[in-house]
C-alpha cells in the first residue's frame, strides 16, 4: 500500500514540476512597454465617458477580438469579447489572406476607444472553446498602435495559442 501511495506522490510530483516548466509568465517578456508604474499612471489619468477601452487580441485560428475594459479600471480586470458588428464592422474586418497591413489582425496589440456595449448574451468562439461576452460594437478610434504588454511586463505573445490572460 505505501509503495503506491509513494508512486501516486511521485506522479503527482511530476505532473506539478512539468505544468511549472510549462508556464508563458516566466522570463522576460516579447511586447514591450512602459514601466508597470508608467502604465498605472496613465490609466489612473484617463478621460472618462460612454466608452471602453479595447486592446486587440489575435490568435491564428480564433474569432474573439480581445480585451476590453471600462475606463480607469486595470487591464487585470478587462473581459475577453467576441464582437457584434450589426451596427459597426470591427477595425480589422478585412480578408484574412490579403496583403500585409491590409488583412484581418493587422492590428494585433492595437489600443483602441470602443464606443458599444455588452449585449448580455455569449457567443461561443469553436476554435477556444470558450463562452465569452458579446459586445456590440457602434463605434472606435485608434489610441495607441504599440501600447507594449497587456497585463504585465513579462506578457508573451504568440499568435498560435492563448497566452495573455488577466492576472
Amino acid at each position: 500500500m505505501t509503495k503506491v501511495v509513494i508512486r501516486l506522490f511521485s506522479v503527482m510530483a511530476g505532473c506539478l514540476l512539468l505544468t511549472q516548466c510549462a508556464s508563458t509568465s516566466s522570463g522576460p517578456g516579447n511586447m514591450g512597454g512602459p514601466t508597470v508604474e508608467e502604465r498605472n499612471a496613465k490609466i489612473a489619468s484617463e478621460p472618462t465617458g460612454d466608452f471602453y477601452y479595447g486592446r486587440r487580441y489575435h490568435v491564428e485560428k480564433t474569432r474573439f477580438w480581445g480585451y476590453v475594459r471600462s475606463p480607469r479600471q486595470s487591464w487585470s480586470r478587462a473581459k475577453m469579447v467576441i464582437f457584434r458588428e450589426d451596427k459597426k464592422k470591427s477595425p480589422d474586418r478585412l480578408p484574412e489572406n490579403g496583403p500585409p497591413g491590409q488583412r484581418y489582425a493587422f492590428d494585433q496589440n492595437y489600443e483602441y476607444r470602443l464606443r458599444g456595449y455588452y449585449t448580455g448574451q455569449k457567443a461561443y468562439d469553436p476554435n477556444s472553446n470558450q463562452f465569452l461576452p458579446e459586445f456590440m460594437l457602434t463605434g472606435y478610434e485608434v489610441v495607441d498602435r504599440n501600447p507594449g504588454w497587456l497585463f504585465r511586463p513579462d506578457d508573451r505573445y504568440d499568435p498560435a495559442r492563448i497566452t495573455l490572460y488577466p492576472r
